[in-house]
């Protein structure tokens, strides 16, 4: 009896996967960018949050996160960690974190994307749906901020140029 190796294609490079969320991220930078000051850390709408706080929280998970998952710790999430109080304070945290992201990102291996990881003590996944969650994440809350910038009257960033 004979048998056959059959090569399987990868779907995503974990380079590809980064790139994608960082088109995202440049994505929601440019929603940020689209506020007016006052009324990115004060509009909104229907109880829900201001998108100054929807930006934070994103700022509070993916890096510190990633930083968690390479040296094998993590923190609990902690909202109020960072408070900024102008757009551009908040615009230069998220580039940082930009950074902080690719650095920490090329510092997974490929097989470490199957390990489970406890993300903020709360949610154990394995690390590629870990990172899936913060594109989705950061996908919902744009959202919001797109919704938010059209009720003021703003048009927002078309949701397809991401680069």
């Amino acid at each position: 009896m004979t048998t056959t190796a059959t090569a399987t294609k990868q779907f995503m490079t974990s380079e590809q996967l980064l790139h994608d969320w960082q088109g995202h991220r440049n994505l929601t930078r440019r929603v940020i960018e689209a506020f007016p000051e006052k009324d990115l850390f004060e509009f909104s709408i229907g109880g829900m949050r201001p998108f100054a706080k929807l930006a934070v929280e994103l700022i509070g998970i993916g890096g510190p996160a990633l930083k968690g998952i390479v040296e094998g710790t993590m923190e609990a999430y902690n909202e109020e960690a960072f408070n900024p109080k102008t757009k551009e304070e908040l615009l230069k945290k998220w580039d940082e974190q930009t950074e902080v992201i690719n650095h920490y990102f090329n510092m997974i291996s490929e097989e470490r994307f199957q390990e489970t990881f406890n993300l903020f003590g709360e949610y154990e996944f394995p690390v590629y749906q870990n990172i899936l969650y913060f594109v989705d994440n950061e996908v919902h809350h744009r959202g919001q901020g797109y919704v938010y910038l059209r009720a003021l009257g703003i048009e927002p960033p078309f949701f397809w140029e991401r680069f």
